[in-house]
Formats: C-alpha cells, structure tokens, sequence
C-alpha cells in the first residue's frame, strides 16, 4: 500500500484534507451510536426504570465506561423530566438529524478534496509512462507489444486510480468506525464482543485466503487485454492484406482465441472479488443470530437493558458494514497493485541509452564521421548485425550503403544517432566518441528521411517544423517549396492548415515523403540520414522525390541508404555491405570496374 501512497506526494494538501474529512465523518458516524440509546429508552420507557445501573458489577477497567453510561442516562432522564417525553424526544431526534448532517457533509467534503488527487496520480503516472517510453531505446521496443504498452497507459492506470479510492476511503474512514463501534460495544457488554470479534477474526481468515490469488490473476488479466489491444492495431493497421488475402475468418480465429482467454480470466478474478460480499454478509447474519440469542438472554437476566441491547446491534452492524467495505478495499487495493506492477515494469525498465555522467558538448559538425572496428548484434540474434566495420566519412561528403536485405545498412544508420550503441569499437563525431556527447546536442545535429515517412495526426504545418516550435511560415513555406511539396500543399482544402489524417494518411507516398524532406530542410542539419528514402515510390514521385533530395543533400554530410543503385551513382563512395561486412567499396566506375557484387546488383536490375 505504501507503494501506492508515495505517488500522493504533490498533492498531500488535497490527500490530508480528504483524510482530516473522513476522520471527521467517522466521529460523526461513531456518535450517533450512543445517541440512539436514550431514544429508545424515551421510546420505550419512562427514562427512569431505564436508568438503572446493570445488576453485575462491573470490573474496574470497565468502571469508568459504566460511569459515563450513567451520566447519559441520568441525563436524559432529567430532560424527560424537566420538558416531559415528546418535547425530550423531539430534541433527541434533532440531535440525531444533525449527527448524520455532519456524517453526509463531510463524507461529501472528503471526496471532494479527493478529486484532485486521485485524478492527480493518474495524470502524472500517464505521463510518467510516455515520458518513459520517449527515453526507452529502440531495443526495448523490439520485445514487447505496443498494444500492452497502450494497455498500461490506459487500463493499468485506471486501475490504479480505483485502488487510489479504495485506500483513502478504507484507511482514513472505516477504522475509526469500527474502532469508534467496538469501544461503545465493550462498554455496553463485554461478553457480546467476544461473538463481534470471534466474527472478525474468521472473516478475515477466509476472506484473505479468497483473495490471496487476487493479485496475480489481476496482472495476467491486464496482460491478456494488452495482447488483445495488440491484435486490433495489427487488424486495423493491416485491413488491405487482411481483405485481400481473404484473411478475415483467420484473424478472427486469431482474436477470438485471444478474447475468450481474457473472458475466461476475468471470470475468474471477478468470481473471487464477488466472494467477498456475500461471504461477508453470511457471516454477518450467522453473527447476529448468535448475538440476538445470546443479548436476549443477558436482556431476560437484567444484566442489560432492551434499548441498550438494541443500540448495541446498532452499533455491531457498524462493525459489519465497514469490516465489509474494508475488505473490498483490500482486494481493490491488491488488484491495482497487480496494475502498478505492470506499470512500474515499463517506468523502471532500465535505460541503456544515455547521456554520460560528464557529457561534452557540441554544437557544429567540422571534421568527420568515423566508424572504429564498430560491432553491434541485436538481443538473441544468431549473428552479428554488423562487425568490425571501419569508415570515414569526411564532412561534406556523401557515402552510400548498398547491399542486400539484413546486409546491416540499417543498423548503421541506426548506430549514428545512438538509437542503439555498438558492443564493440566506436563512433567518433570530429574525435569525440558519441557516447560522450549529450544525447540532444548528437541528434541535433542529423536529420533523418526514412524508407517509411513517418507523420502525425496532425497540419501540414505541424508536420513540417515537428521539433522546431520557433519556426516561421516563411520558412515553414520555403522548406516545402525546396521539397517540392508547396504546390500540392496549397491546393489542398486549408493549405497548410489541412489536417493530413493518421499517419497522413490522406496524403499519397509520395506528398508524405516530401514532407519528411521539408522537414528535414527546415531544421537544417549539418548530417543527414536517408534510409531507402524512395525506394516504395512511382517513378514520377521518385523523381520530384529525387529533385528534393538533390537540394537536401547540397553543402552536407550524408550517410545514404539505398535499394535503387540510380540513386547513389553520384556518391562520392559506395559501400556494399554483406552478411555485417563491408566488402567492397568505391565510387559507382570503381566498383563497376571491378566485376564483383555492386556490378550483380546494378546488372540485376538493369534487367
């Protein structure tokens, strides 16, 4: 539980004000207890026959409850006595109105100052949780679903967010009632206790061996909704294969499976939730029959009194209803902690790529780029993604990466900008190993166009100076006109206000690749990183695609990944990759003179 309470911290004003409610609600509650005595006893008797003092004498540590029992009765008597029974009646109805004001009042008060906080801490753990998934390296992403990393963000925390109910309302309110109910209930008879806390006791055996599992089966519920949200984005993300492969029956065999496997367990835990209540309840209704037998004996004795006895049921069932919501409490409380789990897993998920205790900074590329005997294999990959590679790439150069698929061209992109970091050797920017410089000043200096233009649900104009706040409509403008992308911009219904949809969607291959390029223009950066940039384009796409990349590339260093051999004939070197290695490297007539792979690779699709 304190595991939960620690994510109170900001806001510990609104959580003590909730409690100091609660705690005022429950006196309110614990009061009314002793109140209903005198009513009954104005109810059913004169005051005075009622006021006598129990037959037995009580024990000294119960010597002064007696007293106090005394005195209330005494004084109600004098009320009967002094303004006659229905006026004494009517004051104590009052008073008995105004007790369960101030209980509703504060109850009321107590949610109110709880708002805040517990939609506080669902707020600061969502964002916690993207925060922490922005700075989680590539390879975390590479084993686990994203449909149960959105899962965690949503139905994780949301859990967490009753549980933060549940423990404010359990902790801060029901002991004091039932601590408030059981003192009346010692006072008024001792031996009556022994049934509420033999009760008590059983109770909580069973109930906690109901709910021991509780907690597991929760994050194997959470886990299985996640694997489901993970099948609808690939559904909806893959409907033109699904469609036309006739793949629907499949994929609802597929989720379906999925589903039925969620049901099954939610029946489960929720079939062990539902224990709680009625078993409660039955225990409760087992106590009071014992308890009516057994105070009906002490009433018939004259060891009590009947308008005692009856508050004493009063203030037992006082006992029972709180026990009850405690108990509620506790398996809310273990099922979201199974969530908190879940979600701790992903904010605690350790981060391998980051800045060095004493990072240097840069601010402007000179010199070089320069690959040291760099090795890099992927987590449970058979073999090295790349090994032992050594290059310079000088500044103001353009170097292409040819080769087949799964030759490592892409990893070596990806070791640039440290989306990942080799295992072996290094990578120095001017001298300076990467890893040394801060992480901000590194990717400041790239821009990356990819095989796939990645865009958001959002304008033309967002989508352009994404990572760039400060940038103008001026430039905004002149990026896409060097990318080739103004005129279909403007002819758009809003221009560049036009909202191009998920993952823009509403754009063809080619508009979204121009825009990856105007944006890539307008930040402006000293090194660029173009992966298969035209390589899923028509010709007449290529091509306007191909005259923007031509301006890019103008003036810069670029690392340069390609399928299409046209592209980079004008490289200043060409290196082909195979199997991690480079083996074979020179200009485009270099290689060609050569006869070996890059002269296979240009004859094969010369064809």
């Amino acid at each position: 539980m304190l595991r939960l309470l620690r994510y109170y911290a900001p806001y510990k004003k609104h959580l003590l004000l909730a409690v100091l409610c609660n705690l005022l609600m429950s006196l309110f509650m614990v009061v009314s207890i002793p109140v209903l005595q005198p009513f009954l006893q104005i109810l059913f008797g004169s005051g005075q026959s009622e006021a006598a003092v129990p037959a037995k004498k009580p024990s000294v540590p119960l010597a002064g409850f007696q007293s106090i029992e005394q005195k209330i009765t005494a004084f109600f008597a004098d009320l009967i006595r002094d303004h006659g029974r229905e006026e004494a009646l009517l004051i104590v109805c009052a008073f008995l109105v105004l007790t369960f004001f101030g209980k509703n009042l504060f109850r009321y008060l107590s949610l109110y100052f709880l708002v805040p906080a517990r939609n506080g801490v669902v707020s600061d753990l969502r964002e916690k949780l993207v925060r922490k998934m922005l700075d989680l390296p590539l390879s975390y992403f590479s084993e686990e679903r994203k449909g149960d990393l959105m899962s965690r963000v949503s139905a994780d925390v949301q859990e967490v967010e009753i549980s933060i109910v549940g423990v404010v309302e359990s902790v801060a309110r029901e002991p004091i009632i039932i601590l408030g109910s059981l003192a009346f209930m010692v006072f008024v008879s001792p031996q009556l206790l022994i049934f509420v806390i033999g009760l008590m006791l059983f109770s909580g055996l069973i109930i906690g061996t109901v709910g021991r599992s509780l907690r597991k089966q929760s994050g194997e519920a959470q886990s299985r909704l996640g694997l489901i949200g993970s099948l609808v984005e690939e559904t909806l993300g893959g409907l033109r294969i699904i469609k036309g492969f006739n793949a629907e029956v499949w994929q609802i065999a597929r989720f379906r499976r999925e589903n039925l496997r969620y049901a099954q367990s939610l029946t489960h835990l929720y079939r062990r939730r539902d224990l709680a209540s009625p078993l409660s309840e039955f225990l409760g209704i087992a106590a009071v029959a014992v308890l009516l037998w057994f105070g009906a004996k002490q009433v018939f004795a004259g060891q009590i009194t009947a308008a005692t006895f009856i508050t004493f049921l009063y203030a037992f069932y006082n006992v029972i209803e709180p026990a009850k919501h405690l108990s509620g409490a506790a398996f809310s409380i273990r099922k979201g902690l199974g969530a908190l789990e879940r979600v701790e897993t992903v904010l605690y998920a350790p981060v391998s790529i980051r800045d060095s205790d004493n990072p240097r900074e840069i601010t402007d590329f000179k010199d070089k780029i320069e690959f040291k005997n760099v090795s890099f294999h992927y987590q449970d990959a058979e073999r090295a993604a790349v090994q032992e590679i050594n290059l310079v790439i000088p500044s103001g150069k353009i170097v292409a990466l040819v080769g087949a698929s799964g030759a490592g061209k892409s990893t070596m992109a990806d070791l640039l900008p440290r989306f990942y970091d080799p295992v072996a050797g290094q990578i120095l920017i001017d001298g300076i190993d990467i890893r040394q410089l801060r992480l901000r000043d590194l990717r400041n200096l790239m821009g990356i166009v990819s095989q796939e233009a990645i865009l958001f649900n959002d304008t033309v104009r967002n989508n352009i100076a994404f990572g760039n706040e400060n940038a103008t409509g001026a430039a905004i403008e002149a990026a896409a006109k060097a990318a080739n992308a103004h005129d279909f911009i403007t002819a758009m219904p809003e221009g560049y206000d036009t909202n191009i949809g998920d993952r823009g969607s509403k754009l063809s291959g080619g508009q979204r690749q121009r825009l990856t390029i105007a944006r890539a223009l307008l930040k402006n950066p000293p090194i660029l990183i173009l992966d298969e940039a035209t390589s899923a384009l028509d010709s007449e796409s290529e091509q306007l695609v191909q005259a923007a990349l031509d301006r890019l590339l103008q003036n810069r260093t670029a690392l340069v990944i390609a399928h299409r051999l046209s592209t980079v004939q004008h490289a200043d070197e060409i290196i082909v990759m195979d199997a991690g290695r480079m083996v074979e490297r020179g200009s485009h007539e270099q290689l060609l003179a050569q006869g070996g792979i890059y002269r296979k690779l240009v004859e094969l699709q010369a064809l």
